[in-house]
């Protein structure tokens, strides 16, 4: 019998997910990347790590960080020199949360995340956060100064606070809200990258929402929330076209585009 694939350990969801050609290209086949490619290039290649060190980050054997770099590079000249389409989706992973210690880092950033923005929530508690500016919605996820955060229990809202983002941006926001115990977003726009880390995390999603804040979490309680439930942002996170993503589950996983 084969022995099991371990889980390796991810620090951040890719914030791109696909890179698409031009127009009068369109139609050819994609290079698909895993999650845990996408990890060695970007620890190995843009943080500059070696990969004893990148070994020691995914938890993994460093003949296996060998192997998955491998593989990632293969793919990028693939894309390149035969001009494809490369997408970034599954792969054997599990999502650090910051709480843990999964990469053995003493400074990671996910556990400073988590320290500042730790929110102590009762086994009754629903948590529902909303992208917040001036009673509105936010309409640009990544953006996002603010969260109002309303805790629910027996259907009503029994509290609520605004909590400043500290200037975190895109997939690190991901990580705030689940320091603060969210269980569902209410938000705008939103790329595929966040949408991935979010689900990873359990975090339900209800995006494309406008107006007034403290009404979309009523409407969301009444059962009534008008919201777009394949919402795609192509602000930034996708090059070519719109982008989305879709990740389910916990620990070790796949992760679908």
């Amino acid at each position: 019998m084969a022995r099991p694939t371990k889980c390796r350990v991810i620090c951040r969801f890719p914030q791109t997910l696909e890179f698409t050609l031009t127009k009068n290209e369109e139609g050819k086949d994609p290079v698909i990347m895993t999650v845990d490619e996408f990890e060695t290039i970007r620890l190995i290649d843009r943080e500059g790590l070696s990969q004893e060190q990148c070994c020691r980050r995914m938890q993994v054997a460093r003949t296996t960080v060998q192997k998955i770099y491998d593989s990632a590079r293969g793919k990028v000249a693939k894309a390149l020199v035969e001009g494809l389409p490369l997408r970034i989706e599954g792969g054997q992973y599990q999502l650090c949360d910051g709480q843990n210690n999964l990469c053995g880092e003493n400074n990671c950033s996910k556990q400073e995340i988590y320290q500042i923005f730790q929110k102590e929530k009762g086994e009754t508690i629903m948590r529902i956060a909303v992208t917040y500016e001036n009673g509105q919605i936010f309409q640009h996820f990544g953006h996002t100064e603010q969260f109002k955060v309303y805790d629910v229990e027996g259907g009503k809202v029994v509290a609520s606070e605004v909590v400043g983002t500290n200037g975190q941006g895109h997939g690190a926001l991901a990580d705030v809200l689940n320091a603060l115990q969210t269980d569902t977003l209410i938000c705008g726009g939103i790329g595929g990258g966040v949408q991935a880390a979010l689900a990873a995390v359990g975090i339900q999603l209800y995006g494309g929402v406008t107006g007034d804040a403290d009404a979309a979490v009523e409407a969301l309680l009444a059962g009534n929330l008008a919201y777009i439930p394949d919402i795609r942002c192509n602000h930034h996170e996708h090059h070519g076209g719109n982008c989305g993503s879709h990740g389910d589950g916990d620990g070790c996983r796949h992760s679908r585009c």
